[in-house]
């Protein structure tokens, strides 16, 4: 018989956080896949579990995925976690789980902390409907056709944003976004200085340019649905202003997709008129 791929969610600041099937199942695994061994020796130490830990990130080779898959081939059971939180989600581990499901062995998930469960939870905002988009563009064009997109998205949305981008992310949000709209910053979630930050994007751009502490930490940002509810040819049209604005003029624009828009030239040139 193969051994089994488990998934397990791991603590996303607070050592307690973590369940007593978890520690169960780390303990009877021969071997434990860790994003950073140094950052998991201490998560060991506190629940004493002794399973060899061995490296697996995004840059391991494919001649240690053969390996894993050799072992749990073998029958050994063998454990993937993350340094924080559930495993692949904007973490290693995707390529090893398609090649274990090809193989036809099984995996299992060992659920547990989700800092985009929590920072969405804690929002105050729907969540019967959201969407998670992972960290945000480093490339400001990308964010901000990004962000285009989110003018007309009705969902929920959650993304990651690292701590020394965050002020810049928001001054680009205010200008692409209503600078009215709603949204919640949660930092540091479980750990001794958790905050939750939840205002307009404005009330965050000023506090941004004030706190200091809004520039250390893990970041999870939540952002209210839109209200604007446009047809997928108008989501479109704004992806398409957002990356074609620094090649073409707004004149042009409007006048050449005015030809398969039910809108006029002048009704396009006025609806982006006041980003250019």
């Amino acid at each position: 018989m193969t051994g089994t791929l488990y998934l397990v969610a791991t603590p996303i600041g607070n050592l307690e956080d973590i369940t007593l099937r978890a520690i169960r199942i780390l303990n009877e695994s021969s071997i434990v896949l860790a994003e950073d061994t140094r950052n998991s020796k201490k998560l060991f130490l506190e629940h004493k579990i002794s399973s060899k830990l061995v490296s697996y990130n995004d840059f391991s080779s494919q001649s240690k995925i053969s390996s894993i898959i050799k072992h749990l081939k073998e029958g050994k059971n063998i454990s993937l976690i993350s340094d924080a939180g559930t495993p692949l989600v904007s973490d290693p581990g995707h390529e090893l789980v398609s090649q274990v499901i090809t193989d036809k062995i099984r995996i299992e998930s060992i659920p547990g902390p989700s800092s985009v469960i929590s920072g969405l939870i804690t929002s105050g905002f729907k969540n019967n409907k959201f969407i998670f988009e992972g960290f945000l563009p480093k490339k400001n064009n990308e964010l901000m056709t990004l962000l285009s997109i989110f003018n007309h998205e009705t969902r929920t949305i959650v993304c990651f944003e690292s701590p020394h981008r965050i002020r810049k992310t928001l001054i680009t949000m205010r200008d692409v976004l209503d600078k009215n709209r709603k949204i919640s910053i949660a930092r540091e979630i479980t750990k001794i200085h958790e905050t939750i930050l939840r205002g307009t994007i404005e009330e965050m751009c000023h506090i941004s340019d004030t706190d200091s502490n809004l520039s250390r930490g893990e970041l999870v940002i939540v952002l209210e649905g839109s209200d604007k509810e446009y047809d997928d040819f108008d989501r479109k049209l704004d992806y398409l202003h957002t990356s074609l604005s620094k090649d073409i003029s707004l004149k042009q624009f409007s006048k050449v997709f005015s030809k398969i828009s039910n809108q006029s030239a002048k009704e396009i040139y006025n609806k982006y008129k006041e980003s250019v």
